[in-house]
């Protein structure tokens, strides 16, 4: 069945099945007259593109699902290997949606930190932020 689809997948989003999907709906158009623009006529129109969306959904669903797999493997790989990454990124699409935004809080910090540097290879971690922001803060109530 993943061979089928596979198949499928490339070939339905390939110039020639565009090509046939739009013979198809130009023949059925030019069969209006004969049939009088019947119900009948217009009932084969919707019925076929009813069905072939209905499936397309699912396959393209399937596609996407994979990609997106995939795509998280190797980011995973990508994270899992550099020194000095946050190991906390690997699997982030698991985190709830207010793990995530924490986590963004954190990266926005970065990147206020990178663009004070006078050099873009700069580099810092989110620990070092939170590090200088926790330091800032101590500063001022201290001052206060």
């Amino acid at each position: 069945m993943e061979a089928l689809s596979e198949r499928v997948t490339r070939r339905a989003g390939s110039t020639t099945a565009f090509t046939c999907a739009l013979a198809v709906v130009l023949l059925w158009a030019a069969l209006g007259p004969t049939f009088r623009f019947s119900n009948t006529w217009q009932l084969v129109i919707n019925t076929g593109t009813t069905i072939v969306t209905f499936l397309m959904v699912f396959l393209i669903q399937r596609t996407q699902n994979k990609d997106s797999l995939a795509i998280h493997l190797k980011l995973n790989e990508i994270v899992a290997a550099m020194e000095g990454a946050s190991n906390r990124l690997i699997d982030a699409e698991t985190l709830s949606e207010k793990e995530l935004l924490t986590l963004e809080t954190y990266y926005a910090e970065l990147t206020k930190l990178a663009k004070k540097d006078a050099h873009v290879t700069d580099s810092h971690s989110v620990e070092e932020a939170r590090e200088r922001h926790t330091e800032k803060h101590g500063k001022r109530r201290r001052a206060s």
